[in-house]
């Protein structure tokens, strides 16, 4: 009788030290997984960050925008890979068997495909328009855009959501099934163009001075609407006709027009004005269009 009581308590004591085994495996798995998806974030922010500085160490990496967006989803991707392998392991320890668990996950992996296709078929066309827009280069982080009715600098694109950071800092999230139509601004904003005219008996130095100190000016107390310095040109004599002016163009957040409409044009007329009272508000123009930097020297809208 004792040789039976000594027999079951040491296979109790195998039991449970076999189960403090299997738990502090299964601890050890789950911390594993953890740590290599950590692990993979880190070299992802890594080379991001190297691409960013233009030093990246990996040869195809030309467009850095598209490279952090391709960089995210393949990130994403690994981690489900590491955590679904790990989660087999953890079965297996529990004592699942290898082929069981290998049907089981294929028939839960096909169910929930059946499900995802047929009961939420707006996921499918998120994720297929998602693919589509990275792959042939419709949107990149950092574009400035206007998608249905949305205009904000594009923060991300992923496979259900389109991100963008409007003029208000607010984050936008569109849906990528209901992306039908894009905007993109050529060369990252609106491009205003401030037509000077130069009066016939000024200095067109003196005036050129003025025009550079206002425009500063708007760009140091504006730079959120204004997005880069002013560029001033030479005095350049209008096509067919005696009158010289000179061309002031600003990149704006699009939408901001009135800035330069209202606020710069009355604090040039008025600056002008103390070089030459009889200035006249006709001799300032201002005209928009987001030129190509090829037709930066034409002067012609």
């Amino acid at each position: 009788m004792k040789t039976n009581l000594l027999n079951l308590e040491d296979l109790q004591d195998h039991k449970a030290g076999d189960a403090a085994v299997h738990i502090a495996v299964i601890i050890c798995l789950a911390i594993l997984a953890h740590f290599l998806v950590r692990l993979l974030q880190f070299l992802s922010d890594w080379l991001i960050r190297k691409s960013a500085a233009k030093k990246s160490p990996v040869g195809f990496v030309t467009r850095q925008p598209k490279f952090i967006t391709l960089t995210g989803l393949v990130t994403s991707g690994l981690a489900l890979v590491i955590y679904s392998v790990g989660l087999g392991f953890i079965l297996y320890e529990l004592g699942m068997h290898p082929d069981k668990f290998l049907a089981t996950y294929l028939a839960t992996a096909s169910v929930v495909g059946f499900a995802v296709g047929f009961g939420s078929p707006g996921l499918v066309q998120d994720v297929i328009t998602g693919l589509t827009m990275i792959f042939t280069d419709t949107l990149e982080v950092g574009d400035m855009v206007e998608i249905s009715g949305y205009i904000g600098r594009v923060e991300k694109v992923g496979l259900r959501f389109t991100e963008l950071r409007n003029f208000f800092n607010q984050q936008v999230f569109l849906s990528n099934r209901n992306i039908s139509n894009i905007s993109r601004f050529p060369r990252g904003g609106v491009h205003a163009y401030v037509d000077v005219q130069i009066p016939e008996q000024a200095d067109p130095a003196k005036i050129m001075e003025a025009l550079a100190r206002v425009a500063k000016g708007m760009w140091t107390q504006f730079s959120a609407i204004v997005l880069s310095e002013p560029e001033i040109s030479e005095a350049h004599p209008a096509t067919a006709d005696a009158r010289r002016f000179i061309r002031l163009e600003f990149k704006i957040w699009p939408g901001q027009g009135a800035l330069i409409e209202t606020t710069f044009r009355q604090r040039v007329i008025q600056a002008l004005k103390q070089i030459d009272p009889n200035y006249s508000d006709w001799m300032v123009v201002t005209t928009y269009r987001a030129l190509d930097a090829g037709a930066k020297s034409n002067f012609s809208i």
